[in-house]
């Protein structure tokens, strides 16, 4: 199997850290990264020293994926699941943690984790790991945030999983190419003063579901869905994520009344259909598929372009997994586009910011840090409603710059592109001198204009940085214009006044 570079690293580094003693590693690859390859090759391996492999999901349709990827990769395996468990005795094994945990496993060598974020919070991962302890276990998981993962048990005399390999971050995948960026826009954030908080399946701490739903499920509410999607997304095959199964239902009956062919599924909808559904999303004879959370792991669709977040969170690992169900490149798809309903991207930050990629001990005090990320986070500009991106003064689509901050209301339901700007790190200064130089070229005027654009971008002068030139990117053009349109006001202004 031809691996990419930082897969070849993870499964070297995991090899490392299981040679080294750790019993119990948690790989962290983000949703589309290939996490399934790397297990793969992992499982291979076990296989050519004659060990036994079990490979663990948590969902019925997981198990179904994990064994159609093993048939295409010449994986022989058995089935653990419920009735349609077969070949039990195979040297792999697929099963779901369910049936597992009833029956219990048959002795393997090593064992294997999907979504193995949801260990720390579930009874019947953690009796498997518990019965099990004697035996190399490797959790996969593009959201290692989970409360608990790194938990220390009596039992175990060790946490839970004793380390993290990390084979790449969201912002490295997308800079080499294999995963898509996102443009981000933002409505105003519902009403929750009323909702309540509880911990959920991972624990953190997120929105009461019952309340949540009594809150977000309104008709102005999800025309506001229906006709901004019209507006910003019309025709692209696109994924929502509801509050609950009846504002699920909702959303697509307003799409259908307004002509868009969409669906809804749930834990509810039985296998054939749910497969029927997908395929013609994928064939494209559906447009839009709403959902409650069954999509968040394990749906693959690369040609999915448009997330709809209809579902307020607090919860970092729902939000990242939501995310990258559209971050997956595909043919003619340059960008991926999200559309956050939610008041999320305000709340928690854009998912190519820093994570917490630590394991989480389960104390108190560490737990609260995980909740939400503390950093700067967009704010709606006070002029125009465009959303700045953090540390950013003046509207990079305006050009106002407040004299302090304040807090602002947003005009109910417009929503408004979230920009980046990047980080002040060398390698981030490099590349905006650089697309500045690149504009500088391509209209013909001196270097000295990128060097005063790059003072007004971060405040300095471009010292000790390359004259390299580089295409300029939306944000760069964006910052370009704006400065343009507060310096034509301005001589407007002085006109105004002489006169």
């Amino acid at each position: 199997m031809d691996l990419r570079p930082y897969q070849a690293a993870a499964v070297q580094s995991l090899r490392s850290a299981l040679a080294g003693g750790a019993l119990r590693v948690m790989l962290y690859s983000p949703t589309g990264s290939g996490k399934t390859e790397i297990a793969l090759t992992i499982i291979k391996g076990a296989q050519a020293k004659g060990k036994r492999v079990a490979f663990l999901a948590n969902r019925i349709h997981l198990v179904e994926q994990a064994s159609r990827r093993f048939y295409a990769s010449g994986v022989e395996h058995g089935i653990i699941q419920a009735d349609n468990s077969r070949d039990v005795h195979s040297p792999v094994l697929i099963g779901s943690i369910q049936t597992v945990a009833r029956r219990g496993l048959p002795d393997v060598d090593v064992i294997v984790i999907d979504e193995a974020h949801a260990v720390a919070g579930s009874k019947d991962f953690r009796e498997v790991v518990f019965l099990n302890s004697a035996r190399p276990i490797i959790g996969l998981s593009a959201t290692p945030f989970s409360v608990g993962l790194g938990k220390h048990y009596s039992c175990l005399d060790a946490p839970l999983f004793e380390q993290l390999v990390v084979a790449a971050n969201i912002a490295e995948l997308i800079a080499d190419g294999f995963l898509v960026d996102a443009d981000y826009y933002a409505p105003a954030e519902p009403d929750l003063s009323g909702v309540k908080t509880t911990r959920n399946a991972f624990g953190e701490a997120d929105y009461n579901e019952i309340e949540l739903g009594r809150a977000v499920d309104r008709p102005d509410l999800i025309g506001d869905i229906v006709s901004h999607w019209h507006r910003l997304a019309r025709g692209t095959p696109t994924v929502v994520f509801a509050t609950n199964i009846a504002h699920s239902k909702h959303i697509v009956e307003q799409f259908r009344a307004a002509g868009v062919v969409a669906e809804h599924l749930d834990c509810y909808t039985e296998d054939d259909e749910r497969q029927a559904i997908l395929r013609r999303i994928e064939r494209g004879e559906t447009t839009v598929v709403s959902n409650v959370g069954i999509l968040a792991e394990g749906w693959d669709f690369p040609a999915c372009r448009t997330l709809i977040l209809a579902r307020p969170t607090r919860s970092l690992v729902r939000y990242v997994q939501m995310v990258g169900r559209v971050l997956r490149p595909a043919p003619d798809k340059l960008r991926a586009l999200v559309l956050d309903h939610s008041g999320t991207v305000r709340r928690l930050g854009f998912p190519t910011d820093d994570l917490p990629l630590e394991l989480n001990d389960g104390k108190p005090q560490a737990a609260g840090k995980r909740e939400e990320r503390r950093q700067p986070l967009p704010k709606p500009c006070p002029s125009c409603k465009f959303m700045r991106p953090p540390k950013v003064h003046a509207c990079p689509k305006c050009g106002f710059a407040p004299e302090r901050q304040n807090e602002v209301e947003v005009a109910a339901g417009e929503l408004e592109r979230v920009a980046r700007k990047p980080k002040a790190g060398p390698g981030e200064k490099q590349a905006v001198y650089s697309q500045l130089l690149g504009i500088a070229s391509m209209r013909s005027y001196a270097d000295g204009w990128a060097s005063h654009k790059y003072r007004e971008y971060f405040g300095v002068w471009p010292r000790g940085l390359h004259r390299m030139r580089a295409a300029p990117s939306p944000e760069i053009l964006i910052f370009v214009r704006s400065q343009a349109i507060r310096y034509a006001k301005g001589r407007k202004a002085e006109v105004r006044d002489a006169a």
